[in-house]
């Protein structure tokens, strides 16, 4: 096995791992989220996580055996489905809510864990051999930031819901 190739091999291990461990956190904290929109956001984060991590071990395995890195079809949303979620949830729910200091650290570490995830991501695109890879690792490094913006909106409401309401519907007085 060439260098590059025990890079590629180690690299996905990384990848694989961190996909497990961001299952994992997602998944606890959704079953200590005090919310339904937190609960539902932090369980399709986890299965986001998951599809993350299958793809990688697909490609791990595709890379074992022919030495090469493989066509990848990865379905990216574009954070769409936690966009949705966040919404439908958004109607539901009463304005001055307030979320527990324990979910807003929560949702911070959450914050960190996806940037660190799409710096990792960016840093594998940019020191890609091939160009498959390359655009592989850059479309999960845009689903990271995706899953990072949703999750600094969800915090921007659970801190301060009136203020969140008031900028996001841009009310505007007529004279």
């Amino acid at each position: 096995m060439t260098a590059e190739q025990e890079k590629t091999i180690q690299g996905l291990k990384y990848a694989i791992q961190m996909e497990i461990d961001g299952k994992e956190f997602y998944l606890k904290a959704s079953r200590e989220s005090s919310s339904d929109m937190g609960k539902k956001l932090l369980e399709q984060l986890a299965k986001e996580e998951d599809y993350h991590r299958r793809k990688f071990e697909l490609i791990y395995q595709s890379i074992q055996q022919k030495k090469s890195w493989p066509a990848t079809d990865f379905k990216q949303d574009s954070g769409q489905t936690l966009r949705t979620i966040f919404a439908r949830a958004i109607e539901k729910i009463d304005s001055g809510e307030k979320a527990l200091g324990t979910e807003l650290d929560t949702i911070k570490t959450a914050m960190d864990m996806e940037n660190e995830s799409r710096d990792f991501y960016t840093g594998r695109a940019e020191s890609a051999g091939e160009e498959g890879e390359r655009d592989f690792y850059h479309q999960v490094a845009d689903e990271e930031r995706e899953h990072h913006l949703v999750l600094m909106d969800y915090y921007d409401y659970l801190k301060d819901p009136a203020h969140w309401f008031t900028r996001m519907e841009h009310p505007s007085l007529d004279g």
